[in-house]
């Protein structure tokens, strides 16, 4: 999902081509307006300039599943016990550091020497940035012509009912291989992947963290580690057929999130890392993303999108009360993702390439656990 400032550009000019593109490079250094758009976000600046595939950079997210021109694959179910390996001792601390990723950050300090610096990271905690509706510690971040009551919609049910015997979560990943940096440093080199098909770095990891602390809390959950964009092309598609083999093996599923990380880089090369610090620890900052259908968006078949606004709301407040600073404002959006397939669907950004794989494993513990408190919200009585 990486989105260079320049990028954003030759998207918002694409209709006067390269060229034009070039110049107004030129003007865009003075003009504060235009410095302001390229400031967005790989998923905000496709929602909000939907163009042809072949203006994205090379790892940007695709407007949505239509774009896709593979067939996906259908292939059944899998899922992975939770990778993350802290002690009985440290289970109930959440801001423990899982043994493996001590090993991997570790290693990655022994070969620090040997890597070359290629540009700098900049960390930033996201407030108010855009922020266009608010009720209470929530903040959303609307660019549909659709405006909405935050306060209204925070006072409505999600359309959610946990039992606790059967599967009620599914985590998945559309682009599975999106990864981290391994040490916190103010700066980036070119031996650290921005993808990687090891599970145990990518987003897979930061799956298995959620997966646990839902566990820990008593709840059935599923988690999908497929590998969804080997073919970056298609990625939606093929992670659609995955969680629809789901659906119809578990018809108990209801709360699926596709968990990814974002990325935001400037013109100078600099990438920004979303942080806050959490109980003395630093975490990843979580954005929460969900779609809107209205005349003109070209967004079809998400009739019931209000329910997933819900849903988002809820969980944002949730994590907001639980931990203050965790979230970025939600973004919504003219855009589906996927998200038509339940009531209860949402996309997750966890930090960004400038994160760490330690912070990210630190939010997806936090998403867990306060994901776990909505859930028992909604949990159903036993008889």
């Amino acid at each position: 999902m990486t989105m260079k400032r320049k990028q954003t550009l030759v998207r918002a000019l694409g209709a006067f081509g390269l060229t034009a593109a070039v110049c107004g490079l030129l003007v865009w250094q003075h003009t504060a307006a235009v410095s302001l758009l390229c400031q967005l976000t790989a998923h905000e600046a496709q929602a909000l300039f939907p163009l042809p595939l072949t203006l994205y950079a090379a790892e940007t997210t695709a407007p949505d599943e239509t774009a896709a021109t593979d067939e996906p694959s259908a292939a059944e179910p899998t899922t992975a016990p939770p990778a993350t390996t802290r002690t009985a001792a440290a289970k109930e601390d959440l801001t423990a550091t899982p043994d493996d990723i001590q090993k991997l950050t570790a290693q990655a300090k022994k070969n620090a020497d040997k890597s070359k610096k290629v540009g700098a990271i900049s960390k930033k905690t996201y407030k108010n940035e855009g922020v266009t509706d608010k009720a209470g510690v929530v903040r959303i971040k609307n660019v549909n012509k659709t405006r909405i009551d935050a306060a209204k919609l925070l006072k409505e049910k999600a359309d959610l009912a946990v039992k606790k015997d059967a599967p009620c979560v599914l985590i998945f990943h559309t682009h599975t291989t999106e990864s981290y940096q391994y040490l916190d440093r103010s700066y980036y080199t070119s031996d650290v992947p921005t993808r990687d098909s090891d599970k145990g770095r990518n987003m897979v990891r930061v799956g298995d963290e959620i997966c646990a602390e839902l566990e820990a809390m008593g709840f059935s959950v599923l988690h999908d580690t497929e590998i969804h964009d080997a073919r970056y092309t298609g990625a939606y598609a093929r992670s659609r057929e995955t969680v629809q083999a789901y659906q119809k093996k578990y018809p108990s599923l209801q709360v699926l999130l596709d968990i990814h990380r974002d990325a935001i880089q400037l013109s100078n090369g600099t990438k920004i890392k979303p942080v806050a610090t959490i109980n003395g620890k630093q975490a990843a900052q979580v954005m929460i993303i969900t779609g809107c259908q209205e005349s003109g968006n070209g967004v079809t078949d998400f009739p019931d999108w209000k329910q997933n606004l819900i849903f988002a709301l809820q969980l944002q407040e949730k994590m907001e009360s639980t931990f203050p600073g965790l979230t970025r404002p939600v973004f919504f959006s003219p855009r589906r993702y996927n998200m038509h397939l339940s009531h209860c669907s949402l996309l997750l950004e966890v930090g960004s390439d400038a994160n760490t794989l330690e912070e990210a494993a630190y939010s997806g513990r936090l998403i867990g656990r306060a994901l776990g408190l909505l859930l028992q919200d909604y949990q159903e009585e036993e008889p």
